[in-house]
């Protein structure tokens, strides 16, 4: 039976609302492993989280069942919700994704 295989990596780029520094480093040090957690829960396999205090940077394998805009909606959604200080967070609509 033929089997289908890909390896689609992501490098998405996302920024608080209005580029407000509000990621301190202790935001950052809780925010970081959550956002891999919901990539991995996903399907999206996490490579690298990161970024400073006005926007964030995940590197990660796309799931072969879901399209980049999803997994986007699912990580700003799910981050922006939660039990993560500030809360809400604030997401900036726009975001870049660069894929390899």
């Amino acid at each position: 039976m033929p089997q289908s295989l890909s390896r689609i990596l992501v490098h998405l780029i996302f920024s608080t609302k209005d580029r407000v520094p509000v990621l301190t480093p202790a935001i950052r040090s809780e925010l970081h492993p959550y956002l891999a957690v919901v990539l991995r829960d996903n399907d999206c396999p996490s490579l690298r989280v990161g970024g400073a205090a006005d926007h964030v940077h995940l590197f990660f394998g796309l799931s072969r069942t879901l399209p980049v805009a999803k997994v986007v909606e699912i990580v700003k959604t799910s981050s922006s919700k939660g039990d993560l200080q500030p809360s809400p967070l604030g997401w900036a609509e726009e975001c870049r994704a660069v894929g390899a």
